[in-house]
């Protein structure tokens, strides 16, 4: 299967982000959902119009974990990752569909922005959210795209802050 890298820049979340804990092959592993959507300028002249394209993004581990606990609906990010076939059959028909996995996801609110967003949906980043308890698993350093070392890979886990 072909390796494709997708980005999303300049986009804004369509909802809260959903936090669950499931079953990994070492345990328990946080995953996330999230829903970012981005507008594109097309066409020219009076025929100028814009296009929103909506992705349904899963990130994973401590990244789902800080996504959930700093990120609110509203807030704003670029996202990078890579998109799969998720084909299957169901009563003997063929479904076809794509699953998109964040890989690195920069967060381009202000805290002060981050913060009024949270609070005004009563989800601030101590608040209602607690951690799925699991245990800590050796990460491995990696590179990114282009050879720079992804802001995702080797996080510290005591850091408060994930950017």
């Amino acid at each position: 299967m072909a390796f494709v890298r997708v980005e999303q820049r300049n986009a804004h979340l369509a909802s809260a982000v959903r936090l669950v804990s499931v079953a990994g092959r070492d345990g328990p592993v946080s995953k996330a959902t999230l829903t970012a959507i981005s507008n594109t300028k097309k066409g020219s002249g009076d025929n100028r119009g814009e296009e929103s394209t909506a992705i349904l993004w899963t990130l994973w581990g401590k990244q789902a974990e800080n996504a959930a606990q700093y990120l609110a609906k509203g807030s704003h990010v670029n996202v990078a990752g890579r998109v799969q076939n998720n084909n299957y059959e169901k009563d003997g028909v063929t479904v076809y569909s794509m699953a998109f996995t964040a890989e690195e996801i920069d967060y381009l609110d202000t805290k002060a922005a981050g913060d009024a967003l949270r609070a005004k949906q009563g989800s601030g980043p101590d608040e209602g959210r607690p951690a799925p308890q699991r245990t800590p698993a050796p990460t491995k350093a990696g590179k990114g795209a282009k050879g720079r070392k992804s802001a995702t890979v080797g996080a510290d886990a005591d850091d408060d802050i994930p950017f």
